[in-house]
Formats: structure tokens, sequence, C-alpha cells
């Protein structure tokens, strides 16, 4: 395994699997991703949050061809991404031992521009499908176009580790006889991600049609869990 995946602290955090790393990306939908700008005269790094996609083995991001980043990955630099889910605040007896329970995914690599049209169409397709399942049924597909005005990059998911925390606190010894004399409250405090009411787009309103219904995709809409 490369180094770069191989953890300092707390190895028993860490693991290399596959189908772990996919549930994780599968299930959220920001990813920062980090390069390091080398056309300054002092290296510059950058982290940008994106949306993507994952396609079996392959990460894609997109964005304007324009974009100084997506031009720097499609040039062959190394390029960082990672993806968290938090689950929860984990309140320990002590201010110093206080954490986090988290899912996350830290992926190495160099990125590779997809230059059909055709599968670059099915890609981003797949994107708003990933993020809003049934939505494309509904919106225009980009045109040629916007395709044109549009960079997408494959990164392949083969250096990458899961690194993850659950359960409760994991206090000190000290802090644990405190409860005897001296006992406060304890424990994690979960957090998830919420789905509120869609807000319709004001135009909608003010065209004086009948507003469209809402569709059973956002009505239903929940996230993977």
């Amino acid at each position: 395994m490369h180094t770069r995946t191989t953890p300092r602290q707390l190895p028993d955090r860490v693991n290399h699997d596959f189908a772990g790393a996919a549930a994780i990306l599968d299930q959220a939908m920001l990813a920062h991703v980090g390069f390091c700008d080398h056309s300054q005269s002092v290296a510059q790094p950058y982290v940008i949050p994106m949306t993507y996609v994952r396609l079996g083995q392959t990460l894609y991001l997109h964005g304007a061809a324009v974009s100084r980043l997506l031009n720097s990955l499609a040039g062959g630099i190394e390029v960082c991404v990672t993806v968290t889910l938090l689950d929860g605040l984990v309140l320990s007896r002590s201010s110093f031992g206080h954490s986090m329970n988290y899912r996350s995914v830290m992926l190495f690599g160099r990125a590779e521009p997809v230059t059909d049209a055709f599968r670059k169409a099915d890609i981003l397709q797949r994107l708003v499908e990933s993020l809003v399942p049934g939505r494309t049924a509904d919106a225009r597909a980009a045109d040629a176009k916007e395709l044109n005005a549009t960079l997408l990059l494959g990164l392949p998911i083969t250096e990458f580790s899961v690194k993850q925390r659950s359960g409760p606190p994991h206090d000190a010894t000290k802090d644990m006889a405190r409860d005897v004399s001296a006992p406060i409250w304890c424990g994690e405090l979960p957090l998830r991600q919420q789905t509120l009411d869609p807000v319709i787009d004001p135009l909608l309103l003010e065209v004086g049609i009948d507003t469209p219904e809402l569709p059973a995709y956002l009505r239903d809409y929940q996230r993977k869990v």
C-alpha cells in the first residue's frame, strides 16, 4: 500500500476496503479537491468543494472548461480528494478527549479528461441522478454547446484510505475515576443531514400558469443510508 494512505496515528480507524469507500462516496454529495498550482512563483495550494459521481472504480469531477482547478488536473498533476460524513459529536469527560464520529475517504491520483461527447453526456446525466434520482426525466439534458463548455475528469479509485470513528468516548482512567465523586454527562450527540420541504422557484409563481405538482422524487426524497 502506498505510504500516502498508510496512517501514522490511530491505524485501527483506517482500512482500504473498496466496498466501504464506495458506500461513503455514494452517500455523500460534496468532495473537497486539493491540488497545488505550480504556475506561480511560489506553489499555491487550493482546496475546492465540488460535487461528483462515482461510477464503478472511477470518481468523476466536472466544472467549467476554463476552470483553473480542472485544467490543472487535466494536465496530469497530483490531486487529493476527501469526502466526509459527520455522524456525531463525542462528548468526553475531559476537554482533551472530545472527538467526532465520522466516516471519510481520502483519495490520491491523477485525473484524466473524458473527451467522448456521448460518454460525457451520459456521465453528467448520471451525476444529476446520483444527487436527485428521477430528475433527469424532467430536466433538459446538456446540449452540444454546454458539453463543450464543461470539462469532465475521471479519477481512478485505486490509491485511497477509509477512516472512521464510532461509539462512545475513550476516556483516560483518571477521568473515569471522577465519575464516583463528580459525574458529568458524557456520550455521543448524533448528527444527521436533514431534508427540508422543497422551495419552488418564484418565477413559476410569476408567469401565471398552474403551479407544477411536486414530483414524487422530491416528495419522497431521501439520501442513501
